[in-house]
């Protein structure tokens, strides 16, 4: 029987029961694509990151949902650097390099509130494009009149490591009014290329939030997202975009989303853009993890 170090945390919250789930299973560079898999199906968490090799400035890692290989994952990625800091492999402050079977990036750590890592990964500035979304159709999947979907501000479609439906809401009366069709969002995902459906209107619970936001997955795997950093990268471009909000001084935007609050898993996302000529130039995205369990996973011989 082989035995794996294996930990729960829920990322983007300071404390259990918050934030988007991830499980990191260390010591894994020798699984096949099937054991993967089929521990992701097992666990049946968001997202599963499985740790390669690790060194001082470096790791390799891969990325599962229940349904299918990420090719990243925000939530993932904090659960996977705060892992390696708990286990020494990784001491703070300090900047690595992510390895991911298609791509690489950077992800600094530092010492948040309270001396705890704050995960802070780089993604790379996402481009637009325009589809034909019938938004009758789309307000039938979520419950919605359709007059009150992008009243304000345009549906778009926002192409990073995932592709995202934006969706502008007017206000938090309309996100908790929101009954989504799963298998209907699906259906749409597929027939326009899309990932994820990501809600967001700026009236917010905390006056320190900029954004409140709704992100539904189901084509990926996951109904409901509490919480995730691709998507809040792609929603702090989209702002920038629309010059919903500016740079605070210079060339700079802080964003702070609160998601995850309709499904019981209130979740803070930190995105941090860098703006040269109104574009996004660079981004980054991040929060802190709260370890819930630690243990071993054995796999059959």
């Amino acid at each position: 029987m082989t035995s794996l170090p294996l930990a729960l945390y829920d990322a983007f919250s300071d404390t259990a029961f918050g934030g988007s789930q991830a499980a990191v299973v260390s010591n894994a560079g020798s699984l096949g694509d099937a054991t993967m898999a089929r521990i992701a199906g097992e666990l049946g968490y968001p997202a599963v990151c499985f740790v390669g090799a690790t060194g001082e400035e470096r790791v390799e890692a891969r990325f599962r949902s229940t349904v299918m290989e990420l090719p990243m994952c925000g939530h993932g990625t904090i659960a996977l650097m705060t892992r390696l800091i708990e286990q020494g492999y990784v001491t703070m402050p300090s900047r690595m390099e992510l390895h991911l079977p298609g791509s690489r990036t950077h992800v600094t750590i530092s010492a948040g509130m309270g001396g705890r890592p704050l995960v802070m990964l780089e993604v790379t500035p996402p481009a637009f494009r325009q589809d034909d979304v019938d938004r009758g159709r789309l307000a039938r999947l979520l419950g919605l009149e359709p007059d009150i979907i992008a009243r304000d501000h345009p549906l778009e479609t926002v192409c990073g490591d995932f592709v995202h439906l934006v969706v502008p809401l007017p206000g938090l009366d309309a996100m908790e009014r929101v009954r989504p069709d799963f298998p209907g969002l699906v259906a749409l995902c597929h027939d326009h290329a899309i990932e994820t459906v990501a809600l967001f209107t700026t009236e917010t619970l905390d006056p320190a939030s900029t954004l409140h936001v709704r992100d539904f997955c189901p084509a990926v795997g996951v109904a409901e997202s509490a919480a995730a950093g691709t998507t809040n990268a792609a929603l702090a471009s989209y702002l920038v975009r629309h010059r919903i909000v500016s740079p605070d001084s210079g060339a700079r935007v802080d964003v702070r989303a609160e998601q995850g609050v309709e499904i019981g898993r209130t979740s803070r996302i930190v995105t941090c853009a860098h703006i040269e000529d109104d574009a996004v130039t660079s981004i980054e995205v991040g929060g802190v993890a709260t370890r819930t369990v630690e243990g071993l996973l054995h796999l059959p011989p």
